[in-house]
């Protein structure tokens, strides 16, 4: 007799890379669970915080931004052994998924039981059930009229590997050739582990959990920053700003900074008007707005907080005041640039067109590096963090070749 919890796990993992031993890491986690019947019985996901870069984004889809909301594996370890407990694994591909796993519960010195031998490969049993579909999970789903919305999220992967299983449950009758795994899976011990209860965090959370940056700062009673204060802001204002989008990292650091110097958020505001005018100044330099320096304008407008009239505002203001004068970030002939993560036209064709300006790729973020050009501005890479600790800017590769432009 099998207990009213056995049944099937069936699992999706996303990851930052195919090799576990090359210290790839787990960065989602989908589980769905179905009775022996092949019914939906309930469904967990979470993304995972890897502590190092997230690897072929573009692939995956999963933005640093999200991660940094994200628990590690060993947060969730006690609530994904306690969702495997009894159940038998499946997966579409099941030994890369259970690879995974099995190497981020050892990281943990934990030895969980999972064993590709003992479990369902979706992707295996295709040769039986859908003999002329091809291997990928998308192509075994429209043989079997599945759907599959938003490939390469690990609950929606899971769900749709659930729906093969169920589609081969059918097809099987009465008594499926995996029901004696059912059993084994019911007497498999594992270790013990707290469940810690730690949430489980999904996609898009950065936009639930991050307001703008300009809501943060604490509004305490108005008083004019000093002018050494003013100075520090704008100039991380201006890092920050490089490559008109303020990360989330950058906006962490904006109001980390206006606590520490004690800027209000009236102080701030002021501060973000000045710079939207210093803007405005170098836009009539040659006495002529553009369209295109008009809609700059516009959307450093908008990332810094103002009201929608703020750029007419800012013109009106440049037209009959002197510049404000503040730190601006330059390039120089000669600085070091170092470039991270798996960019659109390659990695060595950015650094090409870096040398070909006048600056110097370099391999390693070190004081002497004037900026690091990232794939995803709040990547966790090694590179990341030390430019971070070192205040390098930090900027996308479509934000670099306009500076090089």
């Amino acid at each position: 007799m099998l207990d009213d919890s056995s049944g099937y796990a069936v699992i999706d993992v996303e990851t930052t890379g195919l090799h576990p031993s090359l210290h790839d890491r787990v960065i989602e986690i989908g589980v769905v669970h179905l009775d022996p019947a092949g019914d939906v019985t309930g469904e967990w996901s979470t993304l995972v915080n890897p502590g190092r870069d997230l690897g072929p984004q573009r692939v995956h889809g999963v933005t640093a931004a999200d991660i940094r909301h994200a628990p590690a594996f060993a947060d969730i370890a006690g609530s994904l052994a306690a969702l495997l407990r009894g159940r038998v694994p499946v997966a579409h591909n099941l030994p890369f998924d259970l690879g995974f796993l099995t190497c981020e519960f050892q990281r943990l010195d934990v030895s969980a039981p999972l064993r590709h031998d003992v479990g369902v490969c979706t992707m295996a049993e295709a040769v039986r059930f859908l003999p002329h579909a091809p291997r990928t999970l998308a192509g075994c789903c429209a043989l079997a009229d599945i759907p599959l919305v938003d490939h390469h999220d690990a609950l929606s992967d899971a769900r749709a590997a659930a729906g093969l299983l169920r589609h081969y449950l059918t097809l099987t009758g009465p008594t499926p050739p995996w029901h004696p795994l059912l059993a084994t899976a019911t007497r498999t011990p594992w270790p013990t582990l707290a469940d810690i209860a730690t949430p489980w965090v999904r996609r898009g959370v950065s936009a639930e959990r991050d307001p703008h940056f300009l809501a943060r700062i604490l509004d305490r009673l108005p008083r004019v920053p000093e002018p050494a204060a003013a100075d520090s802001y704008l100039a991380l204002l201006d890092q920050a700003l490089l490559d008109r989008h303020v990360s989330a990292t950058e906006a962490d650091g904006l109001v980390r900074l206006a606590t520490d110097l004690g800027l209000t958020r009236t102080d701030a505001e002021r501060l973000h008007r000045d710079y939207l005018t210093a803007l405005a100044h170098a836009a009539l330099a040659d006495g002529v707005v553009t369209a295109a320096e008009r809609a700059e304008l516009d959307l450093v407008a908008v990332l810094l907080g103002l009201p929608g009239d703020s750029a007419d505002e800012a013109l009106t203001r440049a037209s009959r005041e002197s510049s404000p004068s503040f730190p601006r970030f330059r390039l120089l002939p000669g600085d070091l640039v170092v470039f991270t993560g798996e960019m659109g036209d390659g990695r060595e064709a950015w650094e090409t067109r870096a040398r070909q300006a006048g600056y110097v790729p370099h391999s390693n973020v070190t004081k002497k590096v004037r900026l690091l050009v990232a794939a995803d501005p709040d990547t966790l890479s090694g590179k990341a963090r030390k430019a971070r600790a070192y205040g390098i800017p930090i900027v996308t590769p479509e934000a670099f070749g306009l500076m090089l432009g």
